[in-house]
């Protein structure tokens, strides 16, 4: 097995000695139908991907395992999905920041790749910050909606880029694990959802093909300047917060 020096499950104990790092990134994602033409780990995929090309740019950082399962429930009508139930979810993120936290790491980004797993990362770090105040966590919950607030307002053709296997998360897989997408079996719906109002759907009363929005838009050209976009904040942000200790707090009005 060829070693990736960024990812924690390939160091030994004598490595950590010798190199020690103070930052990790715990990439999340899900095990679920995305569609006709993408792979059921494409949130994971594309959540560790994400985190290694930041971990490459941000020195003393590791990337933990991957969480390869989530919060699927509400896609359990399109095989396979293999759910964890919310509570399973937030304690297995509550457990491994709890873990860091006892071995000295307290800078955690974590990067998320599922819609499903926003509230119990909300819910599992908010308790760890509680219960530690030293710990430092920072969540990437959506780089979806990152992109769309970074690209031009012409660079999706269709709903925004919006969907699940849509324009744009096919144009992510096809820049990231084309070798395992089949754009030519692309196929979605655009669902007539209003604004400001959050939804509880489940997914198969928004399309019936497992896919919405347009995944017949995306591209690999797409998901190069998407994947470029998202590392490059991401990494910015970082930098500045390295700068400053990751502290973020204001002083006092005296």
């Amino acid at each position: 097995m060829h070693k990736n020096p960024l990812e924690i499950q390939h160091w030994t104990a004598d490595d950590f000695r010798r190199h020690p790092f103070d930052k990790v990134i715990l990439p999340l994602g899900s095990l679920e139908n995305h569609g006709w033409h993408m792979p059921y780990g494409t949130d994971a995929l594309t959540a560790h991907t994400f985190a290694l090309d930041i971990a490459a740019r941000l020195p003393g950082t590791a990337v933990l395992p991957l969480v390869n399962y989530g919060m699927s429930h509400h896609y359990k009508d399109f095989p396979i999905a293999a759910s964890l139930a919310p509570e399973t979810m937030t304690a297995i993120i509550r457990d491994i920041l709890t873990s860091m936290w006892e071995h000295g790491i307290h800078k955690v980004l974590i990067f998320n790749g599922h819609d499903g797993n926003i509230a119990p990362i909300e819910i599992a770090a908010r308790a760890v910050k509680v219960a530690h105040s030293e710990m430092r966590i920072i969540a990437m919950n959506d780089w979806w909606n990152l992109v769309a607030d970074m690209v031009p307002t012409d660079f999706f053709e269709v709903w925004k880029g919006s969907g699940h296997a849509g324009e744009a998360e096919t144009s992510i897989g096809l820049e990231m694990f084309p070798e395992l997408c089949k754009p030519e079996l692309a196929a979605g719906v655009v669902p007539d959802l209003p604004p400001y109002l959050d939804i509880k759907w489940k997914f198969n009363e928004l399309t019936n093909t497992g896919a919405s929005g347009d995944p017949t838009r995306g591209t690999a050209e797409k998901g190069k300047e998407m994947r470029r976009v998202v590392v490059e904040t991401v990494v910015k942000l970082l930098l500045e917060m390295e700068e400053s200790g990751w502290d973020y707090r204001s002083d006092a009005v005296k």
